[in-house]
């Protein structure tokens, strides 16, 4: 039998000072048999995505020791960045990949949530499958207030594990068990935030709210994607605006039908796609099916071989269009594949 694997993709409040960023990723290289897939850092967003798998337990144990280097080393009383954030370790999700449950994952990060919360006397929350709540399995929802409404908020918001209290320092962290997530930015034709802000609006699953309406009941929309989040904002380093997207189910909304429907609808908005970047990684499979579903819509017989199917989406959504793409650092089976970055 195959022993279990699984993924770790915490999510750190600093995407600008490569020597933090580099202390976290040995923190989490300290444990030798877990692999380290990819680091990807963002200085407008003051944040920083590294992704590793492993066996269960060395996971848990790297994203412990990471977890507790960027409480010391990190100060959210200096952060600034455009993504919202609660804490110097944001979030810290774990995805069960190969021969492992998602009720064994689930037990995995309220444990780690207690022991983060316990002996690092941090205030932890968990959310999605390990969430205590209905309404806790929700990130934005934990997130409501971000880290400066902080405070105020945890006085009738109690974490789940560690302090009840504010910690200036560290913030807040969440942890939780979730289905594979693709985290991935569409580049618009425009600088204008506020268009961004309207697509992320009309295609995200929450919807958007309607200005003017005097009925509580007409004043939100929902949004056209399910299992979709999406927030719109401004990215001086590619002198654009983004709409970034968290793709929560991917079998419920794949990664090539937000990218039809952000097409239609900033074409709604008089502007157009100019590329998108995926931040992290992503399974090989949501490549091949883009790629099917493009080589189709232009007339063409998709081809069987692996590595055209992924040509064509990349080719298709731009994904290239800010840096390369590389699909044995960017999909997460051929990154297995690879040797472990070292820092």
């Amino acid at each position: 039998m195959k022993e279990p694997l699984l993924e770790c993709i915490p999510n750190f409040s600093e995407g600008r000072n490569w020597s933090v960023i580099g202390a976290i990723a040995r923190a989490i290289t300290s444990v030798s048999t877990v692999q380290l897939l990819e680091i990807d850092s963002n200085s407008d967003a003051h944040r920083t995505v590294m992704t590793f798998v492993g066996k269960p337990a060395e996971v848990c144990q790297a994203a412990f020791r990471a977890i507790a280097v960027a409480g010391e080393l990190i100060d959210m009383r200096r952060h600034k960045g455009a993504h919202p954030r609660i804490g110097a370790t944001d979030v810290c999700p774990l995805v069960p990949l190969y021969h492992i449950s998602m009720e064994e994952t689930v037990a995995l990060a309220r444990k780690l949530a207690k022991q983060v919360g316990n002996q690092l006397q941090i205030p932890v929350y968990c959310y999605e499958y390990a969430a205590f709540s209905e309404e806790r399995r929700s990130l934005p929802f934990i997130r409501q207030g971000e880290y400066e409404g902080l405070a105020k908020r945890m006085l009738h918001f109690p974490p789940d594990f560690g302090p009840k209290t504010f910690q200036p320092k560290v913030g807040a962290t969440v942890i939780g068990a979730r289905k594979i997530l693709i985290a991935w930015n569409c580049n618009l034709a425009t600088r204008d935030l506020a268009i961004a802000k309207a697509i992320a609006g009309e295609i995200r699953t929450s919807g958007r709210k309607l200005p003017g309406s005097s009925h509580p009941e007409k004043q939100f929309l929902p949004g056209k994607l399910p299992a979709v989040r999406a927030i719109g904002w401004f990215m001086p380093e590619y002198n654009c605006a983004q709409v970034s997207t968290n793709l929560i189910d991917i079998d419920i909304t794949p990664l090539h039908v937000a990218y039809e429907a952000i097409v239609e609808t900033a074409r709604k908005y008089g502007t157009q796609v100019i590329g998108s970047e995926l931040v992290g990684l992503a399974p090989l499979r949501a490549f091949l099916e883009a790629g099917r579903y493009f080589f189709t819509k232009q007339g063409g017989t998709p081809p069987t071989e692996e590595a055209q199917l992924i040509a064509k989406a990349v080719e298709v959504m731009g994904l290239d269009s800010i840096k390369p793409f590389h699909p044995e650092k960017k999909i997460i089976e051929y990154a297995m594949q690879q040797p472990s970055l070292k820092f």
